[in-house]
């Protein structure tokens, strides 16, 4: 697993649980407390361990934890170029989500040697989506559950989001967007300036992003009651589902 996503669990922890929760589940893990460096690559087993060891000191299923660090990857103020990459996609959530194919390649463009999963998108009905992670692990779809409901608040989108019938490690989130314009979103400018773009310029930030439960509503302002602290609100092939129906340093 490239070191990037290690990291990216590291930084989670610590920005929001504290270096005292994080050195606990290093502990746990039999490693350092500096953690996982970027550009080395681990095993997966040991990424799955770290994943399950963190969501059990956090009293989280692992499910739960994942979804967490999704909405933290667009929420954190050290984790501005990522919300900011996504906000590219489209001025809105509808938007957003018709350009999910594109993610993996803007990835690479951002952090040479990271691999996600293929995304696809399908608009059933207007305002209808399912969304296909066609991935060769399991957790990817969780993590871009919890991105979405962030970037929904962001853009200050109503939607009805919940899991559907996957395959294996290929995971289907449904999305109904019930209002794209719900509640005024966060601002957002194509080109930063003064001590917003100081802030995304920052080491620590570039340290933790590129370079550098189902069937709950989510309105602005509900990823803060997650309650989770301090937020605010593959590399094999991958054999694809059939084409209808589709149920399956810091």
């Amino acid at each position: 697993m490239n070191g990037l996503i290690n990291r990216s669990v590291q930084c989670f922890v610590r920005d929001t649980y504290g270096e005292e929760t994080w050195r606990v589940i290093t502990r746990a893990l039999g490693v350092g407390a500096d953690g996982y460096e970027m550009l080395l690559d681990y095993p997966d087993d040991e990424t799955d361990q770290l994943v399950a060891i963190a969501a059990a000191e956090l009293g989280k299923d692992q499910q739960t934890f994942l979804e967490d660090l999704g909405t933290y990857l667009v929420s954190h103020e050290t984790t501005r170029p990522i919300r900011r990459l996504l906000r590219f996609c489209g001025e809105t959530f509808a938007e957003l989500l018709h350009a999910l194919h594109d993610l993996p390649s803007r990835a690479q463009l951002a952090m040479p040697g990271l691999v996600i999963p293929e995304l696809e998108v399908r608009e059933d009905q207007p305002g209808q989506f399912r969304i296909f992670v066609l991935a060769d692990r399991q957790g990817w779809g969780d993590v871009l559950i919890g991105l979405l409901r962030a970037m929904a608040d962001d853009y200050g989108a109503l939607v009805l989001m919940e899991r559907g019938a996957g395959s294996g490690a290929i995971a289907v989130i449904e999305v109904k967007l019930l209002d794209g314009r719900f509640a005024e979103g966060r601002d957002f400018a194509l080109i930063e300036d003064g001590p917003a773009a100081a802030t995304a310029t920052e080491p620590h930030a570039a340290d933790t992003v590129f370079a550098s439960h189902t069937g709950a509503v989510t309105s602005p302002g509900s990823t803060q009651a997650r309650q989770v602290p301090g937020l605010r609100p593959a590399t094999t092939p991958v054999a694809r589902p059939p084409e209808a129906p589709w149920e399956a340093g810091k």
